[in-house]
């Protein structure tokens, strides 16, 4: 097997500054999301609730958050529009709908094909995915695959039921295997399982998931845990990281490498299973092998609030100037803007790191 790189990816080292998309520094063009380091925003995160009806331990407190009011919120008309302002004004090819948990949302389907109908300048259809925590998938599947959505990811970080429960809170184990198997029965495939590892809890079960989604045809991703949960929550010495992963799963399955180039802009370095024809593992190795040079996402909040990065203490209000009566192109504009000014790379390591001030499911995955 050749060896697996302990390395981070090529692209991880900050990327240098660049002169603006219309050859100045600082000002932002009439293109897409062009940004001083020479990267280009083509994957929209739009998070569609900061609600979930789960309470992992590493992402929220065991009472929940405050969520954010109801008229704060964007309707489904307002995701739509800036939905579209980003396909057809801004170079956006990839659609991914988050939350908190975006099952919660009711409107979703008609938001799933408001989007799957919009097509890039060029006439390509625009890619539409969903990721959650699986709770309810199996009553909304079908539908969602029918709106148009592609493809979907499932949160699920233990297979044991008493250890679900403790991690998530909840006792719903049955209800996520559920969900999944839906979701492969509508053809939302290949059906992809992301798993996030924390020492003392379940840095034991890399080996026994990826054998699982072996077994059923899943493609699963581990994600190291970041520091987006309730302030202070996060610890280095709790993370487990992608070199570690790596360890547990290569002492028992023969992984090989992608093809230099695969991964492009993807948060996640993946592999091949010997002996498993087309099944991949993956390892988004977020703190210790950052991917920030090569990223080429956007995000909008629930409420309407640009964020160039998940780690961003910044954000830009659109729903301001949505509610404000601006036209396509002031959104489009200030989009623009917003994204010019992304920082190099996300900083974690650096003494000077602030959390955001926003948890994950405020900012959405």
């Amino acid at each position: 097997m050749p060896p697996v790189s302990a390395a981070g990816p090529s692209a991880a080292g900050a990327p240098q500054a660049t002169a603006g998309t219309d050859g100045t520094a600082g000002v932002p063009g009439d293109g897409g999301l062009h940004d001083r380091w020479g990267r280009v925003a083509t994957d929209l995160r739009v998070s569609l609730t900061d609600r979930c009806n789960l309470r992992c331990t590493y992402c929220m407190p065991a009472e929940g958050l405050p969520w954010a009011p109801d008229e704060t919120v964007l309707t489904d008309a307002e995701v739509v529009r800036l939905v579209r302002v980003a396909v057809e004004r801004l170079g956006v090819r990839e659609v991914r709908f988050t939350g908190g948990e975006p099952l919660l949302r009711r409107g979703l389907e008609g938001i799933v094909a408001a989007t799957s109908a919009l097509r890039t300048p060029d006439g390509a259809p625009v890619g539409t995915a969903l990721t959650t925590n699986g709770l309810g998938l199996d009553k909304r599947a079908a539908a969602l695959a029918a709106a148009g959505l592609d493809r979907v990811n499932v949160s699920l970080d233990s297979l044991d039921a008493a250890r679900f429960a403790a991690i998530t809170r909840r006792d719903r184990l049955p209800d996520v295997l559920a969900g999944l198997r839906a979701a492969e029965a509508a053809g939302l495939g290949p059906v992809k399982v992301n798993a996030v590892l924390v020492r003392g809890v379940n840095e034991d079960e890399a080996v026994p998931l990826l054998t699982w989604a072996l077994e059923h045809g899943y493609h699963l991703r581990f994600i190291e845990q970041m520091p987006l949960g309730p302030h202070g929550s996060w610890s280095r010495e709790d993370l487990v990281s992608a070199r570690e992963i790596l360890d547990a799963l290569t002492a028992t399955f023969d992984l090989v490498d992608a093809p230099a180039g695969e991964r492009g802009a993807a948060p996640a370095e993946t592999w091949t299973v010997r002996g498993h024809p087309g099944a991949t593992v993956g390892v988004i190795g977020s703190v210790t092998r950052p991917f920030c040079g090569a990223c080429d996402r956007t995000r909008l909040t629930a409420d309407g609030q640009v964020r160039s990065c998940l780690f961003a203490r910044e954000e830009h209000d659109l729903r301001a100037l949505l509610r404000g009566g601006a036209d396509d192109e002031a959104l489009a504009q200030a989009w623009r803007a917003a994204m010019l000014g992304k920082k190099p790379g996300h900083g974690i390591d650096d003494v000077g790191f602030l959390q955001p001030a926003r948890t994950m499911s405020a900012i959405g995955g």
